[in-house]
């Protein structure tokens, strides 16, 4: 019996109070009355295609994510983790 754990990338802020795993409509609403709209930036970074295979869509998000962390024109963005065990 093998224990396999994935671990989940999401973009977040500094300073957003809320954990976008387990709490992800009251880190939504903070990130959006806080004027950062992260969400809709990942979308806009995002090069995506409905014709990607799944794992291929969730590579393209990771890379955004990454390109945003890595940029960081705003200063605000990291990249949070959750790992869960199967």
């Amino acid at each position: 019996m093998t224990d396999e754990s994935t671990t989940t990338y999401m973009l977040t802020t500094f300073d957003n109070p809320y954990d976008p795993f387990s709490q992800f409509d009251e880190w939504f609403q903070w990130d959006v009355a806080a004027g950062y709209h992260t969400a809709s930036f990942l979308g806009a970074v995002l090069a995506s295609s409905f014709e990607l295979s799944e794992a291929d869509q969730e590579r393209a998000v990771q890379d955004a994510i990454d390109e945003i962390v890595r940029e960081n024109i705003s200063g605000m963005h990291r990249k949070v983790s959750e790992t869960k065990s199967s």
